[in-house]
């Protein structure tokens, strides 16, 4: 029985998926046969397009180390959206990724090693990152790799890595456990659009129904390049008058406020990331109602950093808040700025309450909702 089970649950789905495709005109070329699909039961195939420097990110991936039979589709989906955070930002950054939302990201601050990078964006939420995936946008080093191996990690993806940082994927003696880590070469990872007005070379986004009927989308691209994106919140009252957040966010706030964002893009909706100083807090994510999702974040950076790493803090929310009350939250947490996309029809009461509590609040216009 227990061989049989093995088998049943390891099984790829006997599936046989061709070598060329052809979707909405496009065409593309198979990398490979998947080790399964969302589940061990559903087979999968890899494919990339035949032409355009799109497919040559991803698509154009190189297996250093394939680990046990190679990738499955949910390990393609943790890389992609893992890629979409790193992608960001031009120092040293990190995602994990786990079932497609990021468990935690952290940016290089006060010129601290990748290493430390790391482990912030490890040990935001150091359960959820068993065996996740694990993103950078820089060479890895030898003292992130080992640090990498000294917890359970399923796979790894960056531009490149040092010589000896790939030794020390193998030196199972050494470590005692990831023996099947999969380590991913990802090339031209600036060829990833990001910004409005980006080339995206035709990419688009396919939902496909059970019936076989599909929604074609244009990708996600921010508009919010810097700070100097950042609209101050303001809305009109009850009462026809203007009314404006009085505090504006600090330099360092604003760099929260941007690294919460870009975060946010990959966090299912609706979603919260609160960050400070480089670094995730918590992600509140999948809620299906915004306060959830704050109360949400806002109990695992206290279980995992302390309430007093809430103090001063930055709060992304990738839709706008409709009433007042997730504002009450984040000021008895002590969040001290916020960034969200504004339009609802009670902005000003949003705006009122953060003037009320002293919290800075910037608009972005535009929302980062995703539903993956």
């Amino acid at each position: 029985m227990a061989e049989k089970l093995s088998k049943m649950y390891f099984t790829s789905g006997g599936r046989v998926f061709p070598e060329k495709a052809e979707v909405l005109g496009l065409r593309f070329e198979k990398v490979e046969d998947l080790r399964y699909g969302t589940n061990p039961t559903q087979g999968a195939a890899f494919y990339r397009p035949v032409s355009g420097p799109a497919g040559a990110v991803i698509g154009g991936m190189e297996l250093l180390k394939t680990g046990k039979g190679g990738l499955s589709q949910t390990n393609l989906e943790d890389i992609h959206h893992a890629l979409g955070i790193v992608k960001y930002f031009e120092r040293p950054a990190c995602a994990v990724m786990k079932h497609l939302n990021p468990s935690g990201a952290a940016v290089q601050f006060a010129e601290e090693p990748q290493v430390e990078v790391y482990r912030k964006a490890r040990d935001c939420d150091s359960r959820a990152a068993f065996g996740s995936v694990v993103a950078f946008n820089t060479i890895v080093t030898a003292d992130t790799a080992a640090e990498i191996m000294s917890t359970i990690v399923e796979g790894v993806v960056a531009p490149a890595y040092e010589a000896e940082a790939l030794d020390l994927f193998e030196d199972f003696e050494r470590f005692g456990r990831n023996r099947h880590l999969r380590v991913i070469r990802i090339p031209n990872l600036d060829k990833l659009p990001r910004f409005e007005g980006d080339e995206t070379f035709g990419v688009r986004e396919i939902k496909v129904f059970g019936d076989g009927s599909l929604v074609v989308a244009d990708p996600f691209l921010t508009a919010i390049r810097g700070p100097q994106d950042l609209k101050p919140a303001r809305a009109e009252g009850k009462d026809g008058t203007a009314v404006e957040c009085s505090k504006n966010p600090t330099p360092a706030q604003a760099r929260d406020l941007l690294f919460a964002w870009y975060v946010n893009f990959n966090v299912r909706s609706n979603g919260v990331v609160i960050a400070r100083e480089g670094r995730s807090l918590a992600v509140g994510t999948g809620q299906q109602d915004r306060v959830g999702a704050v109360e949400q974040a806002i109990a695992k950076a206290v279980n995992y950093s302390g309430a007093e790493s809430l103090k001063g803090s930055a709060l992304s929310s990738d839709g706008f808040f409709p009433f007042r009350d997730s504002i009450e939250i984040c000021a008895r947490a002590g969040i001290a700025s916020i960034i969200q996309p504004g339009g609802s029809l009670r902005d000003w009461e949003v705006v009122e309450a953060c003037n009320e509590f002293g919290i800075a609040m910037v608009f972005t216009a535009e929302r980062c909702f995703s539903h993956h």
